[in-house]
């Protein structure tokens, strides 16, 4: 009879076969995905020096993972940043950067009031059962902007670089003055620009905030968020992260990663889609309104100018349909045939959403129309296709 390779038995065998092999002298061309929830070291002593953070390396996958953390060096490369922090999700990675501003009970936010509908409600409706306001404001008004933080001395300042579904723009080197003066921190969605167009750090902010489900993944697969700032900052917030979990796990950091490798070419074709898009819109007879900082009719087009050095003003369109309801909309949308109905935006794929009944549903209807958001209004993240393609589905379901 053969004799056994190994002392163990079968069943112990079908455990423990093929792993732990020895570490290997080449370097693989891509991040290997790390799926192990532990990790341990040769002198167990090692391995609890990690697990306490007395020494580099990874020990339990909550506290830190080696896929996650390319992941998030690559991002905070790119963003300009010391460090960066991966999340679960865009909305965990709001509530880190909330949390990591040092935000208390008894203290206050001042936040833009247009937006993402979710981080309104986070704002509006989770903090304050902690002891924490916001006073929401229009972003645009320095003026107002100016007043409410000299009056609440906010922990932080709180806006998107381009507002959802608006598309209003920041005056981010403004807002950054306006908040340190008042020694408060500026947050800043950078979500719909990435740092491909705009890098908020370099304009003054803080903590700059993504979904990675949206362009940085980029191919709709992806559920994640990350926030950039300092290292001291990042690490006192990844302490905050190990006891409310909220973790990205490697799968998806591994897919981000590989999505950021053609972010810049990918922003490049969204946005000279959006453009021709937009001003295809906006010569429609049933579009009442385009909302596109690209346009020379856009209210801050000068803005959009200084703000994006590269002329490329994302891939994001809004529009208004003439005379619209609920009931046009939903026809216009259960009409397309290539363009996706879905509650998301960024991806390659061409994709529309009805912030009324989506993004901002949780708001009430004064809400909404407070902000200027209409019951007609369309939010359209322009994908990569062919942009005949794309106008054409547009056409024939505006035309139905």
């Amino acid at each position: 009879m053969p004799e056994h390779k190994h002392p163990w038995h079968f069943a112990t065998q079908a455990v423990h076969a093929g792993e732990r092999a020895p570490r290997p002298d080449f370097t693989p061309i891509a991040t290997p995905i790390y799926p192990a929830a532990t990790f341990f070291y040769d002198d167990v002593a090692d391995t609890y020096a990690a697990i306490a953070g007395e020494r580099p390396g990874y020990s339990y996958t909550r506290y830190g993972n080696p896929t996650v953390a390319a992941f998030e060096e690559a991002v905070a490369t790119l963003e300009g940043g010391e460090s960066a922090v991966a999340y679960a999700s865009g909305m965990a990675a709001v509530l880190g950067a909330l949390l990591g501003s040092g935000v208390r009970a008894g203290e206050s936010i001042v936040a833009a009031q247009d937006v993402y509908g979710a981080t309104y409600s986070l704002l509006a409706n989770f903090f304050p059962r902690f002891g924490v306001r916001t006073t929401f404001v229009d972003i645009t008004d320095l003026a107002a902007v100016e007043a409410a933080v000299a009056q609440e001395r906010p922990r932080a300042l709180y806006c998107e670089t381009m507002s959802n579904p608006l598309l209003k723009l920041a005056d981010l080197d403004a807002l950054a003055a306006i908040a340190h003066a008042h020694d408060a921190l500026l947050l800043v969605d950078n979500t719909f620009t990435t740092p491909c167009l705009v890098q908020p750090l370099a304009h003054g902010a803080d903590l700059v905030i993504h979904s990675a489900t949206k362009y940085l993944g980029g191919h709709g697969d992806v559920t994640g968020g990350v926030v950039v700032t300092s290292a001291a900052r990042a690490d006192a917030m990844r302490l905050e992260q190990r006891n409310v979990g909220g973790i990205l796990g490697p799968q998806e950091a591994w897919l981000a990663l590989r999505g950021l490798k053609t972010l810049p070419l990918r922003m490049a074709r969204h946005g000279l889609n959006a453009w021709e898009v937009a001003a295809w819109l906006a010569s429609h007879p049933r579009v009442s309104r385009v909302y596109y900082p690209g346009l020379p009719t856009h209210p801050q087009h000068e803005l959009a100018r200084r703000l994006f050095a590269h002329g490329n003003c994302g891939g994001m369109v809004s529009f208004d349909i003439a005379g619209g309801d609920k009931a046009a909309v939903l026809r216009f949308l259960n009409a397309l045939r290539l363009c996706l109905p879905v509650a998301s935006l960024g991806d390659v794929y061409t994709l529309l959403m009805y912030p009324a009944m989506s993004s901002h549903r949780t708001l009430t209807p004064e809400q909404r129309a407070n902000i200027g958001i209409g019951d007609g209004l369309v939010r359209l993240s322009v994908g990569i296709e062919d942009v005949s393609d794309i106008i054409a589905d547009l056409e024939q379901a505006l035309a139905g």
